[in-house]
This record gives C-alpha cells, structure tokens and sequence, in this order.
C-alpha cells in the first residue's frame, strides 16, 4: 500500500475512535453527578451535628464559579476514554495487525489479554485504598481547622491513583515480553531482586500522590509479588527453550560447545590406478613420453 495510501487509513482509523469516545462522553455527561459521586465516594464526608474540625472529615465543594462545569466536562471525557477503549484500540489494532506475521498476532492477543486484568486489578486496589491514604492525610489536621476539597482536586487525585496503579501493575508484564523475545533471561532476573525490591518501593514512595507509607507498601507490595511470578515464569520458560534448543541462550557471538572427540574411521579400499588417455601411450612400453616436461598431458 502507497504511504498516502497507509495515513489516509490511519486517518480513518483514530476518527472512528474519537467519534467513539465523543458518543460515550455525551451519554456520560447525562449521569455525571452519579459519576463524580462515585469518584468522590472515597473522601470522608462530615455529617451533620459531628465535629468537623482536627482532620476527622472534609467538605467537597466548587472552588469558582465554572469548577461544575470544567469538572463535568473531565469526567464526562474521562469516561468516554475508558468505556469506549475497545472501539479505539481495535482500530489501532486494525492499523498494525496486517504489518505482523501470525505468531506475533499470538503473542499479542495473550499480552492483551493479560494487561487488561493486571490494569483493572491495579485500579480497584487503588480505590480501595483510597479512603484510608485519605483519612491518613487528613489527619494530619491541627484541631481547630477543617477541610474543604475542591471537587476538581479529588478527581485529580482518584484519576492518579488509579492510573498510576493500573500502570505499575503492567511493569512485571513487560519483563516476561522481554524474556519471550530472548532479550533477558529468567536467571539474569533473579539476581536482580533486591535492586528491584528497592527500587519499586521507592517508586512506590514517589509515584502515589500519598505521602503516608500505606499508599507506597499497598503499592510496592504487590508489584514485588508480580514481579517474582514473572521471574518465576521466565525460568520456566527458559528450561523449555533449552529443551527444544540447548543453543536458545547463546549470543550471537558465542560459539556453541562442539563434540570434538575423534571418530573411528573405516577400512579404506584400494583405489585402482587411472587408465592412461591415448595420447599418453608409447606403443613400446605401454607409457607415455613426457609432454613439455610433464609425465602426462595434465
């Protein structure tokens, strides 16, 4: 296909997918009060005739005059990304699948449906621990003040937490595509533990908007966990390959071992004397006189 060929379909492709988060969106729009109840559920609201002050509970409220409107607008795209994800990644789909060869659609379709749970496994664990990292913050509090939260602000920080834990969860995924390509291999990985034990609990520290240390162990906890399943299923993979072939983890420029024990060899058998051409024989003594100094004609 021609290159102008290639951006007018991509071109038709990434406009059926914003066609398809327009739609969801504006149908979206008509519960978004439900929608942003749901996001705000988390906070611990203050009731009526309770102390509301030392970090016990918090007020949601809108800031300025077009904060219902601009946080309306968000949620309403917000949600019209995540439901309408399988229309726009079955067009990028559509796009690059006919660029790939069949065993490479294979383990595509099994990523894909691996990081699909993975994500959506990190996003419920980070609504969940979401009203706790959020009593833990306000608790910090000094007595005499109360909490008022803009309404925007909590969408931010829900919208974070669950894209920052949905993400890290795919971090483990991404180590057993590199050992499907043979890029790294299970036993490489392992020594690698407790740098990479460190280094997720600091990413934990660092990616959650929290500052308590709940939020960095409910994250890093399970991200190690994954992390030694995907190791766990690298070694595995690695002894299949080296069953089907033993020089699967060589480099390029590494020498496979060779079997240089000698062979015996077999009885040789005598091989008759060439007949000499008729130019080479004398008719007296059956030889052939020496052409140009030669014994024969080669």
């Amino acid at each position: 296909m021609p290159l102008a060929d290639h951006l007018r379909e991509l071109r038709n492709r990434l406009a059926k997918g914003m066609l398809a988060i327009v739609v969801v969106s504006i149908i979206a729009a008509f519960y978004s009060e439900e929608l942003m109840e749901f996001l705000s559920d988390p906070v611990p609201r203050c009731e009526d005739g309770k102390p509301t002050t030392g970090g016990v509970c918090a007020k949601v409220a809108y800031m300025d005059l077009l904060s219902p409107f601009t946080t309306t607008v968000k949620v309403s795209l917000m949600v019209g990304v995540v439901v309408a994800s399988p229309i726009w990644l079955y067009q990028l789909w559509a796009f690059v699948a006919p660029g790939l060869h069949k065993h490479e659609r294979k383990y595509t379709y099994a990523f894909v449906a691996a990081a699909v749970p993975l994500f959506f496994g990190g996003a419920w664990l980070a609504y969940e621990i979401m009203p706790i990292s959020m009593r833990v913050l306000l608790s910090i509090t000094p007595d005499g003040s109360e909490n008022i939260l803009p309404m925007d602000k909590i969408l931010d920080f829900s919208v974070r937490m669950v894209l920052v834990f949905g993400v890290s969860f795919e971090l483990p995924l991404l180590l057993v595509m590199l050992n499907m390509t043979g890029i790294v291999t299970g036993r490489r990985m392992l020594t690698w533990w407790r740098g990479v034990v460190m280094g997720v609990f600091v990413f934990g520290a660092v990616a959650t908007p929290t500052t308590d240390p709940f939020g960095m162990i409910a994250l890093a906890g399970p991200i190690v966990v994954l992390y030694f399943l995907a190791v766990g299923f690298s070694l595995l993979n690695d002894k299949r390959r080296r069953r089907a072939d033993p020089d699967a983890e060589l480099d390029d420029d590494e020498a496979s071992e060779l079997d240089l024990t000698p062979q015996p060899v077999d009885d040789s058998e005598p091989v008759p004397a060439a007949r000499a051409v008729p130019e080479q024989v004398n008719g007296d003594s059956g030889r052939s006189p020496k052409y140009n100094g030669y014994d024969d004609v080669t």
